[in-house]
């Protein structure tokens, strides 16, 4: 039988039957928006989670389309099979009943105010072109057409743009003789894009214009669908909106529309015949709560099935990560305190911890304190809620990493930002410490390293080997060798060098969970160094002195200990 193809990036409806894609049936969500009755509901999911689609579906739905030649599109066969066919003629008599405005505020990712601004315009002038039918009829009176044209040839005011979403809805509605449904997707990029390029003040006041005139007061609108990654303070851009519906991860209603259920997820490995790796998904992709439904990230599940139809195992990776700069976790890292390095170590090791919520978040106040972070890294994703509790009025949540795939981003970013700090050091007094064995100093330099990063906790060793890597590339006249066969068997690392006059070095590297353990592992290795012979080869070279150290880290403390070797 052939398989639908795997919809990798696909965001437009109507492609995933028109090219035979697999699609998970959401489409009930249609029947709790006309149910719930919400005039402005605004949707905050974290990135890669089906917001997009969504819209497009629901577009499609209920959109008045027409096509090229003028008439009225037909769109049923679009829903052929779905759910929502079956829910009853009191939804699908709204299919196809209403002009739809839709707007995606992605394209203000900019990085300058003008560029952006001037995106958004864009994307408005499109939209009023894909209207430009109404220009044909005699329903608008001339100032409106004039005014039409104007915006929709890029030669208005500025005022009419930031009043353009409703101007646009009034003309469909003459039109059409039907209210208007507006659809913005991505309402929070030229926000969270302007923060950290430093326009913000000059994008909240257009964004606020713009969403104000057409969601407020508004007598040509049907309901309006708003999505985002974020909860945006109503007092940043919505301004006096009392109509205004806001459903976050945390809310009970409409939790199973974005990701993927366990049943979802099932159905999907099965059709693929890839049930033997519901366990490796589950690990990696799974542990999302969104009011009490648990969901798969279906971006990353996607991805990881498509890869896994070519190897027989189908090793995860993290996927998800690669659809973002992940900055924010970076702004944490390197923001650290002794406080939210405990808390992020906590994390790391498979733990929980607590914090107050706050859903509505202004960028301006991101920084003015830790909760407001660890806010912002729960509702973009990278946490979820394993419990919450209330305390008065207000709302604490415990929190974990919710799978291998976040877990990795954390990690990966850590090593990056750690990485990048230990090359900023000044590593003379370590070397100076090295050639004199000085375990006092060399103790100290390790010791105050390891202080700024953060515990690896199930790939330490491999962490620890890494980090004096890294620090002993610069050492200047040695040839490093990591894990190449000498004597018996296969020291961490030998420091070689060019002149043989000039001491030679073997270092043997352990981890231990306890302090008091590190003083025998520091032993160990020095005994292992000496019965594997790992310095006779040096020594048969001729080089003058050859020196072992055994060195044990414990979390971010280190012991060494030091001996020459003799033949």
């Amino acid at each position: 039988m052939h398989k639908k193809k795997l919809p990798i990036g696909i965001e437009n409806y109507k492609e995933f039957h028109d090219k035979s894609y697999y699609y998970v049936d959401k489409t009930l969500i249609i029947r709790d928006l006309l149910d719930l009755g919400g005039k402005v509901t605004i949707f905050t999911r974290p990135r890669r989670f089906g917001k997009t689609l969504t819209l497009s579906m629901i577009r499609t739905f209920f959109e008045m389309e027409h096509t090229e030649n003028g008439s009225q599109a037909d769109n049923c066969r679009y829903f052929e099979g779905m759910k929502i066919l079956a829910a009853g003629k009191e939804y699908t008599c709204h299919m196809g009943k209403y002009p739809v405005i839709t707007l995606s505020l992605k394209s203000a990712k900019q990085p300058d105010y003008q560029m952006a601004y001037e995106s958004l315009l864009d994307e408005i002038i499109k939209e009023y072109v894909r209207h430009c039918y109404v220009l044909e009829s005699d329903c608008l009176p001339e100032v409106y057409r004039k005014k039409y044209e104007a915006i929709m040839n890029h030669q208005a005011e500025p005022v009419a743009y930031a009043k353009s979403l409703a101007f646009l809805s009034e003309c469909l509605a003459k039109y059409h003789h039907s209210n208007t449904i507006v659809l913005l997707d991505e309402y929070d990029v030229p926000l969270e894009n302007a923060f950290f390029a430093g326009f913000y003040d000059q994008m909240v006041n257009f964004i606020r214009s713009l969403f104000e005139s057409v969601l407020k007061t508004n007598d040509n609108l049907e309901f309006a669908v708003i999505t985002g990654c974020l909860r945006i303070s109503k007092e940043s851009i919505f301004t006096g909106l009392n109509n205004l519906t806001i459903n976050s991860v945390l809310s009970g209603n409409y939790g199973e529309y974005f990701g993927f259920s366990q049943r979802e997820t099932e159905e999907l490995l099965s059709y693929y015949q890839l049930e033997h790796q519901g366990k490796v998904v589950k690990e990696w992709y799974d542990g999302y709560l969104f009011g009490e439904n648990n969901v798969y990230n279906p971006w990353s599940l996607i991805n990881y099935i498509y890869h896994a139809m070519d190897y027989a195992n189908g090793f995860p990776k993290p996927y998800w990560s690669n659809t973002s700069s992940n900055n924010i976790v970076r702004e944490l890292i390197e923001r650290a305190d002794d406080q939210v390095q405990g808390e992020l170590d906590e994390l790391l090791a498979g733990r929980t911890i607590e914090k107050p919520v706050h859903e509505d978040i202004t960028y301006d106040d991101i920084y003015k304190s830790q909760d407001n972070l660890w806010n912002f890294l729960f509702f973009t994703g990278y946490l979820k809620t394993v419990s919450l509790r209330f305390d008065g009025n207000r709302i604490f949540l415990t929190l974990a990493i919710p799978n291998q795939e976040i877990a990795y981003i954390y990690k990966t970013t850590i090593r990056e930002w750690f990485d990048a700090a230990i090359r900023r050091d000044d590593f003379a007094p370590f070397y100076q410490a090295l050639r004199a064995q000085d375990t006092g100093g060399i103790e100290e330099f390790i010791n105050r390293q390891l202080s700024k990063s953060i515990s690896y906790h199930d790939e330490a060793e491999r962490f620890y080997h890494g980090y004096l890597l890294g620090i002993l590339g610069g050492i200047g006249g040695y040839r490093i060798l990591s894990n190449r066969e000498q004597g018996l068997g296969r020291p961490d690392l030998i420091l070689r060098p060019n002149n043989p006059a000039h001491t030679a070095f073997v270092i043997e590297i352990k981890q231990v969970k306890k302090f008091n353990k590190r003083s025998a592992a520091c032993d160990e290795a020095l005994t292992q160094i000496r019965e594997n012979r790992y310095a006779l080869e040096l020594m048969e070279d001729g080089y003058e002195k050859v020196v072992c150290y055994g060195i044990c880290f414990c979390d971010k403390v280190c012991m060494v200990k030091t001996e020459t070797a003799y033949m």
